[in-house]
């Protein structure tokens, strides 16, 4: 796309409205003016969108603020505001958001200029999509302590472990990862960040189903996967430090208002309750717009969310500034997982007894819906049966969890923001190895 770097916020959206005239498909742009992102999605499937989405990733647009060597178009935040704004009618989803968000966070903040080269620009259009490898099955919410163990061999290192709740691992092409490569020193000091391919032998991904029947997490083998001394991030030993940058990137990503790219982290936000309700109404349902506690309530979740919205705007700000979020990622973290589970809550409240109970013409064991003629199984039934509402509502649950427990951020918070003390930790200080584990 043909913007320059010192482009007016009036110029890039004079521009990206051009850009959408020439390349967003009639049919897509004639349904956003017809009837927003519901009218989209009933022209567009997510098979269309991909198919379609290189255009995307090529223009620039997908990353505005980044610097063209990385796929950007190097603009200004209010200019990048501006085509972002310009956009969103046509409901545009970033694809690969790990990738974009926790991948190139620290890449930004620690990678080599070559790394850099390397690795963003396939990550904007989409060419190489990326997972996280941090949690495992004995540290979740004490994530240093992590058992994966990386072994120097020449210019390699040879990784064995294992990785658990890995989103979208069965989709990817490489991971970042965090591995202990030094147990006699304090469980931070001997861990390194590391950029693996996750097409090679001795990477083995078993995925998990979610509560709505739907498979986003994975959990994953490493046994001797190779990585190249030269997709290590930062010292060795400093991972700790680089993989923050990551869980920042990350707490910022599921900050937003029900959705991280174009897959859903939990529901549409309070724009949709407006709109259901007033259907609700309409249809002579009580709990609707006419009541006056209803729109009270979702007048209140609206005012929260630009709360949000306007935390996170402070938090990309300092990404624009070349600068690794800080701790205003956690705020926004413990605040929209709140948030988002009590408006994904309201709006299957809405739907009164449409949400408990709702037909389906999708029969488990026949097979008229697989394209390759293959049985249905009962839990993809299920999913494809989910009313929008219910399925946010289910999927939101995790809001609290994913992308580091509301606990442990409200920890960030206290220590990094507050400046409280730390909590007691007697084995603070002590060899990793010499720490009990379960």
């Amino acid at each position: 796309m043909l913007l320059a770097a010192d482009a007016t916020p009036e110029e890039a959206r004079a521009r990206v409205r051009d850009w959408v005239e020439a390349n967003v498909p009639a049919a897509w742009r004639e349904a956003a003016a017809a009837g927003g992102r519901a009218a989209i999605r009933a022209v567009r499937s997510r098979a269309d969108y991909e198919r379609w989405y290189p255009v995307f990733g090529v223009s620039g647009l997908v990353a505005a603020r980044w610097a063209p060597e990385y796929g950007g178009l190097g603009l200004s935040s209010g200019a990048a505001r501006a085509a972002d704004e310009e956009l969103r009618p046509y409901n545009l989803g970033r694809l690969n958001p790990l990738g974009l968000a926790n991948a190139a966070a620290a890449l930004f903040a620690h990678g080599t200029e070559e790394q850099k080269r390397r690795f963003l620009p396939p990550i904007v259009r989409n060419e190489e999509v990326w997972c996280q490898l941090f949690s495992e099955p004995g540290a979740g919410s004490d994530l240093a302590s992590l058992a994966t163990r990386a072994v120097r061999d020449g210019d390699n290192w040879i990784v064995s472990g294992q990785k658990v709740w890995t989103t979208w691992g069965f989709l990817a092409d490489y991971g970042v990862l965090l591995a202990r490569t030094n147990p006699d020193v304090p469980k931070r000091n001997g861990i390194t960040y590391f950029l693996i391919d996750m097409r090679q032998p001795g990477v083995e991904v078993r995925s998990l189903r979610h509560v709505t029947g739907e498979v986003d997490f994975c959990e994953v083998f490493l046994d001797d996967a190779v990585v190249p001394d030269s997709q290590r991030l930062g010292a060795v030993g400093d991972g700790w430090r680089v993989g923050n940058s990551t869980l920042s990137g990350e707490r910022q990503m599921v900050s937003g208002s029900g959705s991280g790219g174009v897959d859903r982290i939990g529901g549409s936000g309070a724009r949709h309750l407006v709109r259901l309700a007033r259907e609700v109404s309409a249809a002579g349902r009580p709990g609707g717009w006419d009541e006056p506690t209803v729109r009270q309530e979702i007048a209140r979740l609206y005012s929260e969310e630009r709360i949000r919205a306007w935390t996170n705007e402070r938090i990309r700000a300092r990404l624009a500034a070349g600068l690794a979020p800080g701790a205003e990622s956690s705020i926004g973290k413990v605040h929209q997982g709140d948030l988002n589970q009590r408006t994904q809550a309201l709006a299957a409240d809405l739907l009164g007894a449409y949400g408990a109970a709702w037909e389906s013409g999708l029969i488990p064991g026949t097979e008229q819906a697989g394209t390759d003629g293959a049985p249905l199984d009962p839990a993809e039934v299920y999913a494809e049966s989910l009313p929008h509402e219910v399925r946010g509502m289910l999927r939101s649950r995790a809001n609290t969890i994913e992308g580091g427990t509301s606990e442990v951020n409200k920890n960030i918070l206290a220590e990094r923001v507050l400046g409280l003390p730390r909590e007691p930790d007697p084995y603070r200080g002590k060899a990793w190895k010499d720490v009990p584990r379960s």
